[in-house]
């Protein structure tokens, strides 16, 4: 068996140097079913990261769906083909307003690329905000968005962005809708400047859960006064669903659903066919046609049969089997047993959640809510030696970031408690 420096050696001399892996021990996956991964020695993990794998690794009805499509067509969308229209029609229906029109694309960076262009159709104008914490895709457009690891090329001018929000350490010292108020003060800020720049502003893009950033806890309507800020301005709200979708929120399919808001444009990816490329931006006809108008936009793989395939065979299991109801059962279950810990190990700071989607603030002291970001890389560590993956985000890279297949259950939250339990007892208290 080849081992693990080996792998390391190939992976710089043929992918080149700084590919990241995951873990002081990187782990060499060879095969993967439901909620569990094997690694080449034969050792079983727990997945309670993946949501690639949204309806769990392997699953049957999706590999079906693949095989039998690639065995009869596969080509791109300049032929026609029913596939990806029931898919649209299909998507789009989980969708509660004119949202009617999509295009279907590889990856979410793709479809946030896109979801800008149009932002800029609409309005004539060019400026973006996001949060300063946050992640929206890799292309050279789209990872100009980033303040955390920002690209090498493009200037970023017309970027603005505003403090991620944070229930733990909300902006202005003080929760709840004052929270929500400093957000949207930050956001007018940031329109002024842009338009006093002679840019424009164009869109704000968020994930509706903020899941970047930390996740914090937002009750409905806390972004209402940033959408009125947006949309006074002449602004589009592009809503980037590629983690808080497709039901992992469990309270509703989307993110933008459980906080109550309607965004101009959704855009997803990840999740959508289970490990197959298929991403998508969503929108109403007016902008679509808008942007149809001003780019001329075809993407060969796009939108292909089987990948339509895929797609449409996840939608189908979250809907039989009852996934978003599991996601919000056995997310709640999790979460009382999160907040049990929390009693038992002063180094977690808060619990919080959507879902399947929840994890923990460690800090080196509840007080001062000092964060303990060394602590987070070892525990994360410590949980991979013991058989559970997980890793950890948030503005101080100190949030246990929990993000399993969304056919996990009451069992399985189990196991990842008691061996969180434990981990946390074998590393002490946390010190940074």
């Amino acid at each position: 068996m080849t081992s693990t420096a080996d792998l390391m050696e190939r992976r710089a001399r043929l992918l080149g140097p700084n590919v990241s892996t995951f873990y002081d021990d990187p782990l060499h996956l060879v095969r993967g079913s439901g909620v569990w991964l094997w690694d080449a020695d034969g050792r079983k993990y727990l997945d309670c990261y993946n949501n690639v794998a949204h309806v769990g690794h392997r699953h049957p009805r999706v590999v079906e769906a693949i095989t039998q499509q690639a065995g009869m067509l596969n080509t791109h969308t300049r032929y026609l083909h029913e596939g990806i229209l029931d898919y649209v029609e299909r998507l789009t229906a989980t969708f509660e307003s004119d949202i009617t029109t999509a295009i279907m694309t590889c990856t979410g960076s793709e479809a946030n690329d896109i979801a800008l262009r149009m932002a800029e159709a609409v309005t004539g104008k060019r400026g973006v905000i996001a949060t300063d914490h946050t992640y929206h895709g890799n292309t050279t457009v789209v990872a100009q968005l980033s303040a955390t690891n920002p690209p090498g090329t493009g200037d970023g001018s017309h970027v603005r962005h505003v403090p991620a929000p944070d229930s733990y350490r909300p902006l202005g010292g003080e929760g709840g809708m004052p929270h929500a108020q400093a957000f949207a003060d930050k956001v007018q800020e940031a329109i002024d400047d842009l338009e006093a720049s002679g840019i424009g502003f164009s869109a704000i893009i968020l994930c509706p859960a903020f899941l970047n950033e930390g996740f914090p806890v937002l009750e409905a309507g806390w972004l209402a006064p940033t959408l009125d800020v947006v949309r006074r301005a002449g602004g589009l709200f592009i809503a980037d669903e590629v983690q808080p979708g497709f039901a992992r929120n469990g309270e509703a399919f989307w993110g933008h659903q459980r906080i109550g808001e309607q965004p101009d444009i959704v855009t997803m990816g990840k999740p959508m066919a289970n490990g197959h490329p298929v991403a998508a931006v969503a929108t109403t006809p007016d902008i679509m046609a808008a942007f149809r108008a001003s780019f001329r936009y075809f993407n060969t793989f796009g939108g292909n049969p089987v990948s339509c395939a895929a797609a449409m065979a996840v939608l189908d299991v979250i809907e039989d089997e009852g996934l978003q109801e599991n996601a919000r059962n056995v997310g709640a279950y999790a979460h009382e047993g999160l907040l049990r810990l929390a009693e038992k190990h002063e180094c977690i700071g808060d619990v919080r959640g959507y879902g399947l989607f929840f994890g923990a603030e460690l800090v080196t002291d509840r007080a001062t809510k000092a964060p303990a970001t060394g602590y987070a890389v070892r525990l994360a560590n410590e949980m991979r030696h013991r058989g559970v993956l997980l890793n950890k985000l948030g503005v101080h890279y100190n949030t246990l970031k929990i993000r399993p297949p969304m056919t996990f259950s009451k069992a399985h939250a189990d196991f990842l408690l008691k061996t969180l339990d434990a981990a946390l007892d074998h590393l002490g208290p946390a010190v940074d």
